[in-house]
């Protein structure tokens, strides 16, 4: 049987993103237990793969119901204790949401805060770590309200040189399957992300890959974890019972969405990830460069060396605001997503360019089309790129 989705308007916000044909018709393949000896092999296979994805052999993934937010849960209710010190670099929207869940659970949260379109530097971070100590370090990968890329192996490195004791955790919701991450050699903690943006899955998955050393510290923590679905020691003979081809069972897992899993990291792991890593950093140069030189628009982040792979946050000009470019698009079939942050809300929006709108480029051209669209919208708009003679190749 051949499968296509039906037509609709092209998604190119940061998360959810466009999925294959092969991936959607996964997620509505029929029903089956979900101890079956088939299931239990598909789980089995998606835990192995995870871990490829994040080029890691020791990392414990944990892949359970629930959206990226729920990797933050599992990081503080598993991690903190009351009262345990956490540094928070912040880089946008959800390094605050990031704090915001930590002291839930009862951590005491420095912010490492950095102005709109920067990151905090590594003599911030190195100064901080001097100033106290810390169990753990987050840091968002891709925040998706500005577009800033962290680096995190230069956090990790700075974290191993002058608190080594300290866990660096990585929050990879928006750069999981399309920025470099090598989560054994750069010492990373835990790595977290969600189904929906780079991995090519509809949401409703949370995959959560926990180092030995951060699982030692949840077997020995000396106070009971204060959740009960996001603790890993239930998970824990879950995930290695599937991982055996030894079902466990703790809470029913998402069947169809594992199975949709299956399917978009077979693929992802049918060719190194480099390649995968590099496609995504083309087609983002590609992509800047047509705002840049083309359109002569500013971006959110204030240099192309943290300028994230996935995504594009991109000022409007002068004179325009959202109601003049969304709702135009959307009329050409281009869903795009206004601002999130708090302070430029109104002044920018934000385009994603992950998955098989980056790797497919022989039957979909979905950049070409946002392309296009772009310059007709803000051309209907009355927009004129005044240096458009000199930067236009």
């Amino acid at each position: 049987m051949t499968f296509h989705q039906s037509e609709h308007s092209l998604l190119v916000i940061p998360g959810p993103i466009e999925v294959s044909d092969d991936v959607l018709f996964a997620n509505a393949s029929p029903s089956q237990s979900h101890m079956s000896k088939s299931f239990t092999q598909t789980f089995g296979e998606v835990i192995k793969m995870f871990r490829q994805v994040l080029v890691t052999e020791h990392g414990q993934p944990f892949i359970v119901a629930g959206s990226g937010t729920l990797g933050w849960d599992m990081v503080a209710s598993n991690l903190i204790e009351p009262g345990d010190e956490a540094l928070v670099l912040h880089s946008g929207y959800f390094g605050q949401s990031f704090t915001d869940c930590l002291e839930t659970y009862g951590a005491k949260v420095t912010q490492l805060k950095a102005p709109v379109g920067h990151c905090p530097s590594r003599e911030e971070l190195a100064q901080a770590l001097k100033a106290k100590k810390y169990k753990i370090v987050t840091v968002t990968h891709v925040d998706t309200s500005t577009g800033v890329l962290s680096n995190p192996r230069v956090i990790s490195e700075v974290v191993h040189e002058v608190s080594p004791d300290t866990l660096v955790v990585l929050d990879g919701v928006c750069s999981v399957g399309s920025e470099e991450i090598r989560m054994d050699e750069w010492s990373l903690d835990v790595v977290m992300c969600a189904s929906q943006k780079g991995l090519g899955v509809p949401p409703g998955l949370s995959l959560v890959c926990a180092s030995e050393r951060a699982i030692r510290l949840v077997e020995t923590r000396k106070t009971k974890i204060n959740s009960y679905f996001a603790s890993w020691l239930n998970w824990l003979p879950v995930m290695r019972g599937y991982e055996q081809g030894k079902p466990v069972y703790f809470a029913t897992p998402p069947v169809q969405l594992i199975c949709a899993l299956h399917v978009s990291l077979k693929e992802i792991t049918s060719k190194p990830i480099q390649e995968r890593w590099a496609k995504h950093q083309q087609a983002s140069i590609d992509f800047k460069q047509f705002v840049t030189d083309e359109l002569g628009l500013k971006q959110v982040p204030n240099d192309p060396s943290i300028a994230a792979n996935g995504m594009t946050a991109i000022y409007f000009p002068d004179g325009l605001s959202a109601s003049d470019i969304v709702p135009r698009l959307l009329e050409r079939g281009i869903v795009i997503a206004g601002g999130l942050h708090k302070e430029i809300k109104d002044k920018y929006f934000r385009i994603g360019h992950m998955g098989i709108s980056v790797i497919d480029t022989t039957t979909r051209h979905d950049l070409e089309k946002v392309k296009d669209a772009l310059r007709n919208v803000l051309n209907a708009a009355g927009y004129v790129n005044k240096t458009v003679g000199n930067n236009t190749k």
